[in-house]
């Protein structure tokens, strides 16, 4: 009998299970696929990895500005495609290579529970003295009329394109299907998003995403918002999609649609029911605070209970759980995590919203700095967006948002200040390299106060 088994080997499984291995327990982990899970195999890296193909198109177009002349270059989708196979293949042995040299044991297969102590695989049963699901999610499928065309794709299909689409339509204006969008257009497609919500990224504080909206706008981006897709109507020039607005039908014809509206919790198969283990109206699986189940003995962690649904998130609910089984304390800070979205410009943010801040009674303090005043955002050629920092009236900094180059790396100057609840005094009182991206957020930290250097004082009366 092992200590624990773990379904699923995603951020979330494969880290528990290191995890739990370093702590003296003997651990089986159950995986039906690829090491790694979504996120390595269909999610954050491969898009990354597009990301950067993306990257450098725009520094290619861009050369002029910088002096350097770009002639007669081409985008090879396929070689794109190989190299973005190669990455994850790389990765995903790396990560193997960890689970064996923690003595990981990996079971190659479909687990389906039964018992609270007790996983079938192959015709095989396996014994645990606690068994953790870390199945993930995968992307939900719209029940719309002509949804069975096979020229409507999931974000795990656009990945394995080898073609470029001339014309993609791309359903929902989240954090999914506003990546994919801004990879596919700088790879040279027309695309058209729609959403149902009254605007993109509609969790966000409003001001990046009014931003957003402008920079879109730029990059030749089609957005149609508070629309209702109709039905896809597919003939042999293109899939046509037909939503209502306010303003009557809107149809767009594309060469592919993404389907980018959401994803549901991957549970089918795994004999939840005859257990009697508790999920939600949407199909997650309910946990305490140690991320037990109902049924004692069984842990559930990551996207398949639903939540932030990220792979940061997963691997530390995988790392509280175990060490909790352990008898540590231990817990996962749901009001410090960040997400990043890997658009153009890019978007990154901690914590609470301007709108969240007053929603919750808060009178906020508000500090931004626009990257169009930052030194080292000029030489990049890159100052679209602005850093902005939200305060309490104790001047304990509550939330950071990030729109514009290297977001994603600036984020954590912020994910610290709120998690160890750092106030303005004390972030502006951090001395920050020169010239650096990161200055910007010492200057919005100053501002909130009436301090900024680099900006215009306050106006009096």
């Amino acid at each position: 009998m092992y200590d624990l088994i773990v379904i699923g080997a995603g951020p979330g499984g494969y880290v528990a299970a290191i995890r739990a291995a370093q702590l003296g327990m003997s651990v089986l982990l159950i995986e039906k696929d690829q090491i790694g899970g979504t996120c390595l195999n269909r999610g954050c890296i491969p898009t990354k990895a597009y990301y950067e193909n993306a990257r450098v198109l725009q520094n290619i177009q861009q050369g002029q500005d910088f002096g350097v002349q770009v002639t007669g270059f081409s985008f090879d989708m396929n070689a794109a495609f190989q190299r973005k196979q190669q990455i994850v293949k790389q990765m995903v042995f790396g990560i193997e290579r960890l689970l064996k040299a923690n003595t990981v044991e990996i079971l190659r297969g479909t687990a389906v529970l039964k018992d609270a102590h007790t996983v079938q695989v192959l015709g095989e049963e396996y014994s645990a003295v606690r068994i953790m699901i870390a199945t993930g999610s995968q992307p939900t499928i719209l029940p719309i009329a002509g949804s069975d065309d096979p020229r409507l794709i999931t974000s795990d299909q656009a990945l394995d394109l080898t073609e470029v689409p001339p014309r993609l339509a791309v359903i929902g204006g989240g954090v999914i299907g506003l990546e994919f969008a801004c990879i596919f257009n700088k790879f040279g497609s027309q695309v058209t998003v729609f959403e149902s919500q009254a605007s993109i990224l509609h969790q966000l504080d409003r001001e990046i995403v009014k931003r957003m909206q402008v920079f879109l706008k730029r990059q030749r981006i089609n957005v149609h918002t508070s629309v209702q897709i109709e039905r896809l109507e597919g003939t042999d020039q293109g899939l046509t999609v037909h939503a209502l607005s306010s303003k009557g039908e809107i149809s767009v014809q594309a060469d592919l649609v993404l389907q980018a509206g959401g994803r549901r919790a991957c549970t089918d198969g795994l004999n939840l029911a005859s257990l009697g283990i508790t999920t939600d109206q949407s199909g997650f699986i309910v946990v305490d605070e140690q991320f037990q189940t109902n049924v004692e003995g069984v842990y559930a962690i990551g996207d398949v209970i639903g939540g932030p649904m990220l792979a940061h998130v997963a691997s530390e609910e995988g790392i509280a759980a175990v060490e909790g089984m352990a008898g540590q304390s231990s817990s996962v800070q749901y009001r410090a995590v960040p997400s990043t979205i890997f658009t153009f410009p890019e978007i990154a943010v901690v914590g609470l919203t301007e709108e969240e801040a007053k929603n919750s009674g808060i009178v906020p303090l508000v500090g931004k700095f626009s990257f169009a005043a930052n030194g080292k955002a000029v030489t990049m050629g890159e100052t679209d967006g602005l850093v902005k920092v939200i305060s309490d009236q104790d001047k304990r900094i509550i939330g950071m948002h990030v729109i514009g180059p290297h977001a994603s790396d600036l984020i954590l100057e912020g994910t610290l200040a709120v998690s160890q609840q750092l106030t303005l005094p004390a972030m502006r009182s951090i001395v920050h390299a020169h010239p650096t991206l990161g200055e910007a957020i010492k200057e919005a930290a100053l501002e909130a106060e009436g301090l900024a250097i680099h900006l215009d004082p306050p106006r009096k009366g």
